[in-house]
């Protein structure tokens, strides 16, 4: 299992949002490079940085600092946050990331989506949140009754293999993911590879994550907080890649 760890960007600042809440932030590091060499320190290679200046108002305000991570200190960023159009996907695809995750381009620009798919199989991540079993997009503001094969499965003829997901009510909360949700996730769509995050908590969280066979897992909060360590997500990390 690929332990990832998170960078969410606002401003310039290394910060957490609650549930997405603009107006509950904390910020952790005035300095996200010196953030982000301390995972590449650590023995990470790859890592998740959200915009979200990008998720709010479809500016790539962090693009500069994200470019700099990559070329600075050669890790490879997957991003998201505001990728709503395949200029959008284009352009961050030209400044080095590696991996570009869409949500509401994908419920509000099927065609558009299906079509970057096709593109850029292995660069483009769909960013699956879901809010009480619905998927819910537009910064987390709108859910969509749609059911989710309905909506996967055209993805995954197009040559989608790579699917973040996110229970939003435990986002941030420390109260552990939601382990039913991706081992159903992963049984019902096996051909996909299924990153899990938010809510992670603990190393036991880490540990149980991979006894379910999810590929990767983003952590955030958990680090942030003192609640797991680097050295401990990355002997699970490099235990098992």
């Amino acid at each position: 299992m690929n332990i990832i760890p998170a960078i969410d960007l606002l401003d310039g600042q290394v910060v957490r949002l609650l549930k997405g809440d603009y107006n509950k932030k904390t910020v952790y590091n005035h300095n996200p490079i010196e953030e982000a060499a301390k995972f590449k320190t650590a023995g990470f290679d790859h890592i998740h940085v959200v915009d979200l200046n990008g998720a709010k108002n479809g500016s790539f305000k962090n693009l500069p600092i994200i470019k700099t991570i990559i070329n600075q200190l050669e890790l490879t960023v997957q991003t998201g946050g505001g990728v709503r159009s395949q200029e959008d996907i284009q352009k961050l695809l030209d400044a080095g990331l590696s991996g570009i995750i869409c949500s509401s381009m994908a419920v509000k620009k099927t065609d558009e989506f299906l079509a970057a798919i096709r593109n850029n199989p292995d660069e483009i991540i769909l960013g699956l949140d879901l809010k009480d079993g619905k998927m819910a997009y537009g910064g987390w503001l709108e859910t969509s009754d749609k059911p989710i094969e309905d909506f996967l499965n055209p993805m995954i003829e197009a040559g989608l293999n790579k699917v973040l997901s996110t229970d939003i009510a435990r986002d941030g909360m420390l109260t552990g993911p939601n382990f039913d949700m991706y081992s159903n996730l992963q049984n019902r769509f096996p051909e996909v590879k299924w990153i899990a995050s938010g809510g992670v908590s603990n190393l036991q969280d880490l540990i149980q994550l991979n006894s379910i066979g999810v590929d990767g897992v983003v952590v955030g909060k958990a680090y942030y907080e003192g609640h797991i360590g680097l050295d401990d997500m990355g002997h699970l990390h490099s235990s098992n890649s």
